[in-house]
């Protein structure tokens, strides 16, 4: 007969036939996430794999430079919910495929652009704590022998303002209105490429953005600076999206120019006349970002860089996948 003392050992820490019955359940466990885990990132497009590879490459640079981020655990829990809820919506449009679930797998990028960049607010200064705008400042100094954003306040006016207020406001509408074309012709290719070389130019953007950190003219040229540029209603709903979504870094490249141009490029490519809709709009939204104090000269020109780069790296991913 068994002791007491016996008895108890067992039913508090178990047999080791309860052990091996739990390694029994587990490995079952285990391989069924596994399976899972090919089973979705086999539904992974070139789009899915630039983000994934963001947040290695993001996640790698946290760990090296934790210590300059105090809470960089927080940012490793938050790329590893954004992969795993992006491997999750990939897995099911493919295993259910409802109306609802299908829009949502072609239109979720979106809130990531919006989400990697305004993380930058937080982890601009994971590398180095300073700035480096003096390179840029010297740059247009020397290409204009003025400082651009203070030379273009000459032009300031109410109406001129809320103008270039406009023009400015016009990125938000590049992306969305090609995509939304792409989408309604059911060019899925087309559309693709475009989601793809914008989040290739983006990711490209937001290494710069953490290894050369920009703080743009908006903060190191005030003291230059006569005042505020006011205006009508369109500069008072700019001044709304800047106060709740300005970004203090990331400045160079322009991710406004680059995500704009990729724009562009597809347009040129896949929707002729939306082309040349864009192209007058984008070069004035060039000019706003400096006559806004949102960027210098050499920001548009990294930005125009990043985005044609991002481009011609998507085109060829996707004609290389077809």
């Amino acid at each position: 007969m068994k002791s007491a003392n016996t008895i108890e050992c067992g039913s508090s820490y178990g047999t080791p036939m309860s052990l091996t019955g739990h390694k029994q359940r587990s490995a079952p466990q285990n391989a069924g996430v596994m399976q899972w885990s090919r089973a979705a990132l086999a539904q992974c497009g070139p789009y899915e794999w630039v983000t994934l590879g963001y947040l290695g490459v993001s996640n790698l640079l946290l760990l090296l430079f934790r210590s300059n981020l105090p809470d960089a655990e927080k940012y490793f829990l938050l790329h590893g919910a954004v992969g795993t809820g992006m491997l999750v919506l990939v897995w099911g449009a493919q295993k259910w495929p409802f109306a609802g679930l299908h829009f949502a797998r072609h239109w979720y990028p979106f809130a990531l652009f919006i989400y990697f960049f305004e993380e930058l607010h937080h982890t601009v200064h994971l590398i180095f704590p300073g700035w480096f705008d003096r390179w840029l400042i010297a740059f247009d100094f020397a290409l204009f022998g003025v400082h651009p954003t203070v030379w273009l306040e000459r032009f300031a006016a109410p109406a001129t303002n809320d103008l270039m207020a406009f023009f400015y406001l016009t990125y938000y509408f590049y992306t969305v209105a090609l995509a939304g074309v792409l989408y309604a012709k059911k060019e899925w290719k087309e559309f693709w490429t475009v989601m793809t070389a914008t989040a290739m130019a983006y990711a490209i953007g937001y290494v710069i953005a953490l290894v050369f950190p920009i703080e743009g003219p908006y903060h190191t040229l005030r003291a230059l600076q006569r005042g505020g540029l006011e205006g009508g209603p369109v500069t008072l709903l700019m001044s709304l999206i800047q106060q709740f979504g300005r970004v203090h870094g990331a400045a160079f490249p322009s991710l406004h120019v680059a995500g704009a141009f990729v724009a562009l490029l597809g347009a040129r490519q896949f929707a002729r006349r939306l082309f040349w809709v864009f192209l007058p709009l984008f070069a004035a939204m060039c000019v706003s970002t400096v006559y806004g104090r949102y960027h210098y000269v050499a920001d548009i020109f990294g930005g125009l860089i990043v985005g044609a780069a991002g481009f011609w790296f998507a085109e060829r991913w996707e004609a290389k996948k077809a």
